[in-house]
């Protein structure tokens, strides 16, 4: 019963860490590259670096979009497209 007592309090640290930071990291990932797939044309979207801009074209291959901003149209990899502010970009205006 020794034994199990010197191990417990490490196992309780594993524990804690495991659903408080890798857990919400995990889902967080697979929630960006579920994102990341259900971009289409015309969505409006924030890239990671602060550019606004509108989809124009998707290619599956390379997973990389072209983006439409006042400047002209820029190539931007799916994963450089910030989740967080794209959704708050796309809420509908309550009338």
């Amino acid at each position: 019963m020794g034994d199990i007592g010197q191990f417990l309090p490490m196992l309780l640290i594993f524990v804690v860490a495991y659903f408080f930071m890798i857990r919400p990291q995990m889902k967080r990932s697979k929630d960006e590259k579920k994102f990341a797939a259900e971009l289409k044309r015309g969505d409006r979207i924030i890239t990671k670096s602060g550019l606004h801009g509108k989809v124009m074209d998707l290619n599956d291959t390379d997973f990389t979009c072209i983006i439409e901003t006042m400047a002209g149209k820029l190539k931007f990899d799916r994963s450089a497209i910030s989740m967080e502010m794209s959704k708050k970009l796309n809420v509908p205006e309550k009338k």
